[in-house]
């Protein structure tokens, strides 16, 4: 198998079981709530059941040595994505919605850490640059694809339910890529090999990263989630949405690129602090203001900066762990899923309380904010 086509299958792989499966309900959001009555509450609750299935998966991905079943998980998630995006059609019971969106939690977490793991493992067995920016560019398609789509389906199927069961139907077209080129099993590797990856992670950075990492899961996840309702919910701005969550795909394809040559430039940990500093700015605008201009540059600095963030970080923990990487990188998830299962529900419950997303804003900022100084602390590394 050839690189190209590994790449274009972890590429497709993310579209799929993050692009579709998680981010497909943040332009369908509106509507859903237009249409079935689905509370503030309720949404940013939804959200974090999503983040439980993630963590979960991440829990499971960072105990799982054996790499032949990363390999089955990460090619029963695929099919799990398509099954739980359809599955969302079937009725407005909120325990069943629940169910859905943890399972698609649990897919995601099979795309983004086992499907990343086995790419990253796969570049490096083969002599090729250990970086995942390219690949990470299906994160940002799967913006553009989940924002265009629930856009043009819209026009023609203004049906909430209808929506998910053709996003579910436009999956097919990404399912069979990734697929088709799935990373081969790797060989096996010893246990004593694969402990001694990990252990080249000492406790204080891996601390510090965990700290670092919380408060830029929390960045991610308010945007990821109330974008384009923030957007509706303004007066001036209402039928904008998708346009802005657009932008944040649009912004995040080529930052993928960008972010790599940062690091190559200035630092993993520079960037790292970089990236994050103009995500905190990107959170702020739509606080300070209403307007179309605010709302639009903050969509285009969330997208630009969240992709490298999750590139940089995760890229840096493979690295220093070859033979598993996939399982390093869960481990350090498990702090991005914990801020993702906390704060929608906080943000859900004071948009709630006040109508408007500014009070949550502010509080993303703060803890942005926060995980920066945290980082700071770390030697940069090149």
């Amino acid at each position: 198998m050839k690189a190209w086509q590994v790449t274009t299958g972890g590429v497709c792989g993310l579209v799929l079981t993050i692009g579709l499966a998680r981010f497909a309900y943040t332009p369908l959001l509106p509507s859903l709530q237009a249409q079935t009555g689905l509370s503030d509450a309720g949404a940013g609750a939804l959200a974090a059941i999503n983040y439980a299935g993630y963590m979960s998966g991440a829990l499971a991905a960072a105990w799982i040595d054996d790499v032949r079943w990363r390999h089955r998980l990460y090619s029963m998630g695929l099919w799990m994505a398509l099954l739980t995006t359809a599955a969302m059609a079937l009725s407005t019971w909120m325990p069943a919605w629940a169910l859905w969106r943890y399972i698609g939690g649990l897919c995601g977490a099979t795309g983004m850490l086992l499907g990343s793991g086995l790419v990253l493992g796969w570049l490096m067995r083969h002599g090729h640059r250990p970086e995942l920016g390219l690949h990470f560019m299906g994160i940002g398609l799967g913006i553009v694809v989940s924002a265009l789509g629930a856009w043009g389906l819209a026009q023609v199927w203004p049906e909430w339910w209808r929506q998910w069961v053709a996003f579910a139907v436009l999956g097919v077209v990404f399912f069979v890529p990734a697929w088709m080129w799935r990373p081969p099993v790797p060989p096996a590797v010893a246990a004593a090999q694969a402990d001694e990856g990990v252990n080249t992670v000492s406790r204080r950075w891996l601390w510090t990263m965990l700290g670092s990492y919380f408060a830029a899961g929390w960045g991610f996840v308010i945007s990821a989630t109330f974008t384009v309702a923030m957007v509706e919910r303004e007066p001036a701005l209402a039928g904008q949405g998708p346009w802005a969550w657009a932008l944040v795909g649009l912004a995040a394809m080529p930052a993928v690129f960008v972010w790599d040559r940062v690091a190559r430039r200035i630092g993993d940990t520079r960037a790292l602090l970089l990236a994050l500093g103009l995500q905190t700015v990107s959170v702020v605008l739509p606080a300070l203001s209403g307007s179309l201009a605010a709302a639009m540059a903050g969509a285009v600095g969330y997208g630009a900066t969240f992709i490298g963030i999750v590139s940089l970080t995760l890229a840096l923990v493979g690295r220093r762990s070859p033979h598993n990487p996939g399982k390093a990188m869960a481990r350090l998830t498990l702090s991005y899923g914990a801020a993702q299962m906390i704060a929608p529900v906080v943000a859900g419950l004071m948009a709630q309380s006040t109508g408007t997303f500014r009070g949550a804003l502010w509080l993303t900022a703060g803890v942005m904010a926060a995980g920066m100084a945290l980082l700071a602390t770390l030697p940069d590394e090149g």
